[in-house]
């Protein structure tokens, strides 16, 4: 790359982000929870809705840290990061045909059908991810990241959270299931084509020898976290049922509640520490901040992910819409949650460069915590869209800053492998936040018949906590000094290579 930096860069580097999540806030929160609801019904959705999400994640997490890695040693014509967007993109849109055509379906055959598509979709989806990845560590020079982060979390977040809000959401609520998949699939080939634009080139030189060792590593760590959850899970079920003799009483829902918190915290703190020495190795010890980093990240999004993922089912029972009928308001709030993230986020951007990164990840988790308390202290929709939208905001600030934080840790060298190893925390979130958390709410909303809505108060409250804890994560970070007499400036493009 022989041109400076261009203000088009903003765009190209980062465009691909609204076509992922545009997809992801299409299939998580809204298609799939609908579509598993049907197969499996009422008592038991949270509790699959969870075990899905738990082993498609996985299959994201292993496939996103390997493609990083192959990535990583690229010497395409095209580059190094563009042919894996673009294969993952085609595939992509195969995957989402297919899930398109089970609601045609019922029963666990449904269930087992639409569960062999998602995790097909993880794995085209995060070969073209683990590409995306590593734009911004080759292309952006330091001093400029917190920006380029900046526009990264607009494009990521409240773009395609308003875009889904008008048009998809509204779509799937009417009952046409086809057409908001079908427009999601139109977003991402547009942002993929778009993507084929951003200056990169073909690496000079070769790579060395493949070592496969880092990919057994990646496998392993995949199987110790995944291990991790299920002990976990097993043990909140295990609890759930020794206060079987409570019966519905609040004291009982409470102890599960709290079990679950906890298991949470251990899946989050263990599941990252021990998968993160085994994917890395011993190198890892050089490198502490990272593993800190990737435990805040985690904490954060455990909280985050779920809100989305279970919005629906969280109004269907506390505040009793019906099945389809909840989508609309799921998207309402979807709406207010992406105005605040944009309006949030390119600020965070210039503050994140201007007064630390770490600074505003402590003040996103503490404000998200407060928005989440405002949006359960009443069963008001109003009073949730206000709550929603504070966590929008501190959404918004923490997508700045903490991947900023991020490419600021890595080694540059091997940015692609840490960062699709911090896929722990994007993954990880789900799965941990899911498989723990489903059946706590199917648990306490079975025993609990008197009190409406009381297993999903109870797990959305355990989310708001882990956004408060996740703060805590940030004593482990240490950074270099920077001199703050220096200067940013805009290097060549030749300079932008890690």
């Amino acid at each position: 790359m022989n041109k400076p930096a261009r203000w088009h860069d903003y765009l190209t580097i980062n465009i691909y982000w609204l076509g992922l999540t545009t997809v992801a806030q299409t299939m998580t929160p809204l298609v799939v929870p609908l579509l598993v609801q049907q197969f499996v019904g009422e008592e038991l959705k949270g509790t699959f809705y969870g075990t899905l999400r738990l082993w498609t994640l996985m299959a994201a997490l292993l496939v996103q840290a390997l493609m990083g890695m192959l990535s990583d040693r690229s010497t395409l014509r095209w580059g190094r990061r563009r042919p894996f967007i673009l294969i993952g993109t085609l595939l992509d849109l195969v995957f989402m045909a297919l899930i398109s055509l089970s609601a045609g379906l019922s029963g666990m055959s449904g269930y087992v059908f639409l569960f062999a598509m998602i995790i097909l979709l993880q794995i085209s989806s995060n070969t073209a991810q683990a590409g995306q990845n590593g734009l911004i560590p080759d292309l952006v020079p330091e001093k400029m990241r917190g920006r380029f982060s900046g526009v990264k979390a607009i494009f990521e977040i409240p773009l395609p959270l308003i875009l889904v809000s008008f048009t998809i959401g509204r779509v799937i609520a009417a009952g046409h299931l086809w057409t908001g998949i079908f427009i999601a699939m139109g977003i991402l080939v547009i942002a993929m084509v778009l993507t084929m634009f951003a200056p990169e080139e073909r690496p000079s030189g070769s790579p060395s020898a493949l070592n496969w060792t880092p990919f057994l590593r990646l496998a392993l760590m995949t199987a110790l976290f995944t291990a991790i959850i299920l002990l976990m899970g097993w043990l909140v079920q295990a609890i759930s049922r020794l206060v079987n003799g409570v019966g519905g009483s609040l004291s009982g829902a409470i102890l599960i509640g709290v079990t679950g918190l906890g298991a949470m915290l251990v899946a989050i703190g263990l599941g990252v520490w021990m998968s993160v020495r085994v994917g890395v190795g011993d190198v890892i010890r050089k490198h502490p901040s990272f593993t800190w980093w990737v435990v805040n990240r985690l904490a954060f999004l455990v909280g985050a992910n779920n809100l989305a993922s279970f919005t629906v089912y969280f109004l269907q029972a506390r505040l009793g819409f019906a099945r389809e009928k909840a989508v609309g308001p799921a998207a309402m709030l979807t709406m207010f949650v992406g105005i605040f993230i944009l309006l949030a986020a390119l600020p965070s951007g210039w503050l994140a460069d201007r007064f630390g990164h770490k600074r505003l990840v402590l003040l996103s988790g503490l404000v998200a915590a407060l928005g989440t308390l405002i949006a359960l202290l009443v069963p008001n929709l109003t009073l949730i869209y206000v709550g929603g939208s504070v966590i929008g905001m501190a959404i918004g600030v923490f997508y700045t800053s903490n991947w900023a934080l991020g490419t600021e840790i890595v080694p540059p060298e091997q940015a692609g492998r840490y960062l699709g190893i911090s896929n722990l925390a994007g993954a990880g979130a789900g799965a941990i936040g899911a498989y723990i958390g489903g059946p706590i709410a199917d648990q306490i909303t079975s025993r609990v018949v008197d009190f409406p809505g009381l297993g999903y108060l109870i797990l959305f409250a355990i989310y708001g906590t882990l956004f408060l804890l996740s703060t805590l994560a940030l004593r482990g970070i240490r950074l270099k000094p920077v001199d703050s007499k220096v200067e940013p400036q805009v290097k060549p493009a030749s300079a932008l290579s890690h």
